[in-house]
This record gives structure tokens, C-alpha cells and sequence, in this order.
């Protein structure tokens, strides 16, 4: 017989734990989601992606972390900072393009020095969350985020989630997307292929040039 003051069969997953980090930050970059459903978009802002070369767990790596916009807002973290914490392993790695979140304990250890004017890459510290969506932003080819855009403030890797079929919203795809809410004259820049997005009967959906046009319509090609 089981006690009546038993946590027997109540008990839920048991508690992830956190797990210590530190290092140097190669980039700051936003945290952003981006949700689709054939020729519609809408984004989620959950924060910023630390990247770091350092120490996660006792073991020396790269690494990345998310923290939320409050904890950027109060560190105002740059490349070069060293930087350490607590965070746990994300739930959902479809939906997430960092290692770890949920960040606790954040210190910054020492700050860079300041960053050279100018870019590509912009290393300064990251504008509000508020600032990368009024800005609006382009399509990034994958290669050349990864060859430049990595480390600059402005280049941004997306977790997408697709719905195919609003009828039936279970059905969704997942995959990665990059962007660059830069200045339009960055000479880095390459928008690579346009994107194509599934949707219901096998239908598919373009997303041409004027997406991206209209979207930064209201900047300068300084800006």
C-alpha cells in the first residue's frame, strides 16, 4: 500500500541541471524565430545568441547560449567580452539555434577593447530587439554568413517552423534560415537563392526579391 502522504506517480520530469560555463564571445547576435505558413511570416523575439569559445561544463569548446533581451539590456555585451554562467541544454533544438538557455549567474569576467569603427563585421554592442525589427532584414546566403557574417551584429541564423497546411496545423517542417538586417551597401552581402516554402497538396510559394525590398523599403542604402 502506498502512503497517502506519498509523491508516488505525481512526480514530474525530473529538474535539468544547469550546467557552468565561461569564455571569450566571438559574437552577439539576435534571437529571433520566424514562423511561416506559405506566403505569410511573423517573427518571435526571444533575445540573443552569445557564441563563445570557452569552457561548457569542465570541457574546452565553442559554444552558444541565449539569454533574454533584460540580461543584454544590463551587461550590454560585445564580442571580446569574457563572459561565464549557468544555463541548461535546450528542449527543443528545432526551435532553437544556441546550445543552451535559460541563463543564470551571468558575469562578465572583463570587457573587450573597444571595437575597431566600422565593419563588415560590426562588432559593437547589438541595438534593441526593437531596433532588428523595425529594421526589417534580407535573405543571407548560408556561405556567406558563415564565411562573413558570423561575428557581425547584424547577420542573424533563424530556427523556422513551417506550417503546411493551415487546415491541419500539426503538419510543419523545420529547417534554418539566414538573414542580415545590415546596411544595404554592406560589400560582404550575398543574397543567394531565393527561398521556397511548402505548403498544402504539394504546392510551393517563392519568396522573390520584392519580399526583401519592401521589408527594408524605408532604409537608406547606408543604413
Amino acid at each position: 500500500m502506498v502512503p497517502e502522504d506519498s509523491d508516488a506517480g505525481k512526480r514530474g520530469p525530473a529538474p535539468v541541471s544547469k550546467l557552468a560555463w565561461s569564455g571569450e564571445l566571438i559574437a552577439v547576435q539576435p534571437r529571433i524565430r520566424l514562423m511561416r505558413s506559405f506566403d505569410q511570416r511573423n517573427h518571435a523575439y526571444p533575445g540573443y545568441a552569445l557564441f563563445l569559445c570557452g569552457t561548457l561544463d569542465g570541457a574546452a569548446r565553442d559554444f552558444s547560449v541565449g539569454i533574454g533581451p533584460g540580461a543584454q539590456a544590463k551587461h550590454a555585451l560585445r564580442a571580446g567580452d569574457s563572459v561565464r554562467g549557468l544555463a541548461v541544454p535546450v528542449a527543443d533544438s528545432l526551435m532553437e539555434t544556441v546550445d543552451l538557455y535559460k541563463a543564470s549567474a551571468l558575469e562578465v569576467v572583463s570587457r573587450a577593447v573597444a571595437a575597431p569603427a566600422g565593419g563588415p563585421p560590426w562588432r559593437g554592442v547589438p541595438p534593441s530587439l526593437d531596433t532588428y525589427r523595425s529594421r526589417g532584414h534580407r535573405r543571407l546566403d548560408p556561405r556567406t554568413y558563415e564565411a562573413s557574417c558570423r561575428a557581425c551584429i547584424w547577420g542573424c541564423r533563424m530556427p523556422v517552423e513551417i506550417t503546411l497546411d493551415q487546415w491541419n496545423p500539426d503538419k510543419r517542417e523545420y529547417r534554418l534560415e539566414t538573414f542580415c538586417y545590415g546596411p544595404k551597401s554592406c560589400p560582404a552581402y550575398r543574397a543567394g537563392p531565393t527561398r521556397k516554402v511548402p505548403g498544402r497538396k504539394g504546392m510551393t510559394w517563392e519568396e522573390e526579391d520584392r519580399v526583401d525590398e519592401e521589408a527594408t523599403a524605408h532604409r537608406g542604402p547606408e543604413e
